[in-house]
């Protein structure tokens, strides 16, 4: 029981860990076109004049170059940051920019000398990432700044038709990006909430299992124990003192497992409890969706599945019910379905197989995470994908032996 409870915590604890990684980090090669573009737009500053234009100052083209550096780099590495250090850093360098600007407008004359791409493009950049995922209250003072520090940079010397123009035109992009970001920060906040609504009717479906399968064994051996007392003055001797440990030992492991209920579950209440299902309950199931109609299902025995764990065999008909409701949600043009259960000396093999044209299905889809989070506390591994004579396939692997959930 409490190797299973540190399971599913630690299952609980890796899914959050994945998620805000994800979160965090940009694929390598997206990561390594970024700096190249920003690279770039520094390349084509440099070409177009902008930090040696003749008679300027030279200190004040190296601070403008350097600053495009600092800005490019920042934006490079800014996926890595925390949501608090990203806004605060990007709050810091829109501040200098604008301090820049300042700058600039004592000292030069020509307005053009003031704009340049890779800055802005940067700034950008951390403008769309602080809007998507920086934390709302230091965001709330970055992404100000970072617009002001974005459509003032080209109307910083003088205002005229063509810096006016150029500056309307990075307030269009500086916009695009904030929606952009503010779009994505509530679409990953919506996928986060239906990712916890998930995580709950998950855990008060495996609650609601725990307390059927679990009950099922530990009220047998109770059960049988008393029987045993009943009979104990015909050995007096040898009986009682086993039967009392037995019984003993099965009133523990019931109180545990109706704690364990109650915490899986983290509400208050009666816990609903789901039927005990088996290869007889599988059999069903294949024959009542080739009776709706449509595709035929064709179920494959192998072995012998006598004495299997309760919690294998209704692991075995979760994952036939879920591959059957996919096929009817996702198979295009599907006309068979085969399930094939093999039994062999330490293991289980469901494979339920269909011959359909996949439609296109979201990776957000959370049907398979949940099954596969399910198998692997029984220490099983579910696989899915197309099969070489054409359609779509689930495997699942479970041990013959409930070794996975043991305490």
């Amino acid at each position: 029981m409490r190797k299973m409870l540190e399971t599913v915590n630690t299952a609980v604890a890796s899914t959050t860990a994945r998620g805000r990684r994800r979160l965090l980090f940009l694929p390598v090669t997206v990561q390594l076109l970024l700096a190249a573009s920003l690279a770039a737009l520094v390349v084509t500053d440099w070409m177009g004049g902008i930090y040696w234009t003749p008679g300027r100052p030279d200190a004040l083209g190296t601070a403008k170059l350097i600053g495009a550096l600092l800005c490019g780099s920042l934006a490079v590495v800014s996926p890595r940051l925390g949501d608090r250090s990203l806004p605060a850093i990007a709050a810091v360098f829109a501040v200098a920019s604008l301090c820049f600007s300042a700058a600039m407008h004592l000292v030069l004359s020509v307005g053009s000398q003031a704009f340049g791409f890779a800055e802005p493009a940067a700034l950008v950049w951390l403008l769309l990432l602080v809007a998507r995922r920086g934390k709302p209250s230091w965001a709330a003072v970055a992404v100000p700044l970072l617009l002001m520090a974005i459509v003032l940079r080209p109307v910083s010397i003088s205002v005229r038709q063509t810096t006016t123009i150029m500056a309307l035109f990075l307030a269009l992009v500086a916009v695009t990006a904030l929606g952009t970001g503010l779009g994505m920060r509530l679409l990953l906040a919506d996928r986060r909430r239906q990712a916890a609504a998930l995580k709950l009717e998950q855990r008060t479906e495996f609650a609601r299992d725990l307390h059927d399968f679990v009950a099922h064994h530990v009220t047998g051996i109770v059960v049988q124990a008393q029987g045993a007392q009943a009979i104990a003055d015909r050995r007096p001797d040898m009986v009682p003192p086993a039967l009392e440990r037995i019984e003993q030992a099965g009133s523990e492991a019931l109180a545990s497992m109706r704690h364990m209920v109650g915490m899986l579950r983290g509400a208050d209440g009666e816990v609903a409890l789901a039927p005990l299902a088996g290869i007889g309950e599988v059999r069903s199931l294949v024959e009542e969706f080739g009776a709706v109609g449509g595709a035929r299902a064709r179920l494959e025995l192998e072995g012998t599945f006598d004495g299997l764990p309760v919690e294998v065999t209704s692991t075995v008909h979760r994952v036939v019910m879920e591959a059957l409701t996919n096929v009817r949600k996702h198979a295009h043009g599907c006309t068979e379905v085969l399930v094939r259960v093999d039994r062999s000396a330490d293991a289980v093999t469901v494979r339920v197989s269909d011959d359909g044209r996949p439609r296109h299905v979201s990776p957000g889809g959370f049907g398979l995470k949940g099954l596969a989070e399910r198998v692997g506390l029984i220490g099983g591994r579910v696989e899915a994908g197309p099969v070489t004579a054409g359609g779509w396939g689930v495997e699942a692997t479970l041990p013959a032996t409930a070794a996975g959930v043991s305490a």
